[in-house]
């Protein structure tokens, strides 16, 4: 199935969101994730599937501090 990331198409089996996190290499503490314009909450993640034409925005969360 297709779906887009981050504005890129992709190409997946099929798939839930945690598995794609993981399957990314993203640590799941570390990103937010919107599918089709709604937050997905991370207690959900393992039992969202996706489907085919779905677009992702994944976003990770950067620490930092003042120099």
């Amino acid at each position: 199935m297709k779906i887009t990331i981050n504005g890129q198409e992709q190409t997946f089996a099929p798939i839930t969101l945690a598995v794609l996190v993981e399957q990314l290499g993203m640590k799941q503490d570390r990103v937010a994730v919107e599918l089709n314009r709604n937050i997905v909450p991370r207690a959900e993640w393992a039992a969202t599937n996706l489907a085919e034409g779905d677009h992702l925005e994944i976003v990770h969360f950067v620490g930092g501090g003042l120099l």
